[in-house]
């Protein structure tokens, strides 16, 4: 599991400025990189051993004990199951909703690759959610298999066929990710092929997005500006969502700028500005330099950005 200093917060990170769900509170009810994809954009990193069956992994009152504990802090905006792997591998997904629904009058999002969909046990987990945010990369079976390397036993047909049917029973707000990246989703067949999965699926709304954090594979770059306006028209409602989130991350609960640092960042790679102005909130000037030059932090630039990331042993694992 990703190395967590705080010894106070196992299961929640943030909140942290999202650019769907305002101040959102993360909740971790998966061990790090438990999927069912190894999508070569991930922020996280790649998938040792992609998994489809879900399985109950931590003790439920301790998780909830400590959502309220962040809750009662820090007043998010929304709470969102997400975290370090896909939250719908967890048979206790609907169990959590439901008791964050009972005791707070506060968003219940879900973000989820919507490989499982298909199973009914899992959508009916999620029903109670107010917000599902699943991802749609690929309409072709080669291009699936390119951008999302999915377990061996998942099919692109089924998973359609798994959204669209979850869809017409799903009364929360459905809204569907589409990540693009250069060459390898972005061609003129790729978009259509999208596109006709999105019209049969429905969804509520449409968000482009690009990878904006350092991916799984060096190699994975956005699309050129021309693609993602034709992406957008072709999609029309799109909603294209290319900018760096803004706003600060919650620190509450950490005793030094490593503990928090390094527990956002296994989770949530950080710009170095963003690391900065935890630096200033904790007094500690120059002390990000410091960690660095004794490699207990590392840098990386994506793009026009530099992140602080955990150094590799400390965010592997499973």
């Amino acid at each position: 599991m990703a190395l967590l200093a705080s010894k106070r917060f196992k299961f929640t990170y943030g909140p942290v400025p999202s650019r769907r769900l305002g101040r959102s509170l993360g909740v971790s009810i998966i061990p790090h990189k438990v999927c069912s994809y190894s999508c070569v954009y991930c922020q996280l990193g790649r998938t040792r051993a992609p998994r489809i069956k879900p399985y109950s992994y931590f003790d439920r009152g301790k998780v909830i004990a400590e959502i309220e504990e962040r809750v009662l802090e820090t007043s998010p905006d929304c709470i969102t199951f997400v975290g370090d792997g896909e939250p719908t591998l967890s048979a206790d997904l609907g169990w959590y909703i439901g008791e964050c629904k009972a005791r707070w009058n506060i968003p219940v999002a879900v973000i989820t690759n919507g490989s499982l969909l298909f199973m009914k046990e899992v959508g009916q987990r999620l029903l109670k959610a107010d917000m599902l945010l699943p991802s749609l990369d690929a309409g072709d079976i080669s291009t699936f298999q390119a951008i999302n390397r999915p377990h061996p036993e998942l099919e692109l047909q089924k998973i359609i066929e798994g959204m669209i049917a979850f869809r017409r029973e799903y009364k929360g707000l459905f809204r569907l990710e589409v990540m693009f990246v250069k060459d390898i989703n972005d061609s003129e067949l790729s978009l259509r092929n999208i596109r006709k999965l999105v019209w049969a699926i429905r969804p509520d709304r449409v968000d482009i997005a690009i990878p904006t954090r350092p991916p799984a594979e060096s190699w994975v770059r956005p699309p050129d500006p021309d693609r993602i306006l034709y992406a957008q028209r072709l999609l029309r409602a799109a909603q294209v969502m290319t900018w760096p989130e803004e706003g600060a991350f919650d620190f509450a609960g950490f005793d030094t700028l490593f503990d928090a640092v390094i527990a956002l960042a296994s989770r949530h790679p950080l710009r170095w500005n963003q690391a900065k102005h935890l630096e200033e909130a904790f007094g500690q000037n120059g002390e990000l330099e410091r960690l660095v030059r004794m490699e207990k932090l590392s840098t990386v630039k994506y793009g026009e950005s530099q992140f602080i990331i955990p150094p590799a042993e400390e965010s592997a694992g499973d």
